[in-house]
């Protein structure tokens, strides 16, 4: 059985969310269920609550194209069975939405990040994984995408660092700060434009280094098609590539990296 789901159900148990009889009911029901998959059918929705077990952390909902209920609902169902859940680039109808179906005792723990659109309910804060993930961002433009990045890979259970506007066009800022780039266990590189920075950082460390183009840029820039290229074609070997804005592809990746060793 996944240890985050029974710690959901204590956890709601103390902060009076639920009753001790409620509590032994959802207690049983995991022990029938056992470690056989499980999927809720909504019918417009299947809930994949085993993926907690396999992945080391429930299943994200991707926010555009569902309505705020629809989010809402979601949300609270993964919630009853899981401590954190994130909802990526939500709007503040999806966070009213969700704050108005959830129970008044989970709203502090109830976070929506407006620059980034990131939905989360975070109420295991404790670091689960030794390494340091430390995130990069090229630009202040890249903000958005590197917020992202960070705060995914928070909620999944990492210590994270993150750096500001240590693009190549002042190199002299990230080098800088090369005693943090040498303590990290992962990094990853949000840059837009040319998107050098990954293929830089790669040449100066000796961990993973994943690199997140970003759709920042003038005309020939294309959306971040020119950033993507630059990342995929880099000459630093090893770089690993998202989708162009993918900050949160990113701290998965990142994670799961991460959490080898404590597996």
């Amino acid at each position: 059985m996944s240890h985050e789901a029974d710690q959901a159900i204590l956890d709601a148990l103390l902060a009076g969310e639920i009753d001790r009889e409620q509590a032994l009911e959802r207690l049983r029901m995991r022990l029938d269920q056992g470690d056989a998959p499980r999927v809720e059918n909504l019918q417009w929705a299947r809930i994949d609550h085993d993926r907690a077990r396999r992945r080391g952390f429930p299943e994200v909902i991707y926010g555009p194209g569902k309505t705020p209920e629809q989010i809402a609902e979601i949300i609270e169902r993964l919630a009853a069975r899981n401590p954190n859940v994130l909802c990526t680039r939500a709007d503040a109808a999806g966070f009213e939405a969700t704050k108005a179906r959830l129970p008044a005792a989970l709203h502090a723990s109830l976070e929506w990040e407006p620059r980034s659109g990131l939905l989360s309910l975070w109420r295991a804060r404790e670091t689960r994984y030794p390494g340091t993930i430390l995130v990069l961002s090229a630009g202040t433009a890249d903000q958005r995408v590197a917020i992202e990045a960070q705060r995914c890979a928070e909620v999944m259970g990492n210590r994270v660092e993150a750096l500001a506007d240590v693009g190549v066009a002042g190199l002299h800022r990230l080098l800088g700060e090369l005693p943090a780039l040498e303590r990290a266990r992962v990094i990853i590189c949000v840059a837009g434009f040319e998107a050098a920075l990954p293929s830089v950082v790669a040449g100066l460390v000796h961990c993973p280094v994943i690199a997140v183009p970003t759709s920042t840029g003038y005309g020939a820039s294309f959306e971040g098609l020119s950033a993507l290229l630059s990342c995929l074609t880099s000459c630093a070997a090893g770089v690993t590539t998202v989708n162009i804005d993918n900050g949160f592809g990113a701290a998965y990746a990142a994670t799961l990296i991460n959490r080898i060793d404590a597996i």
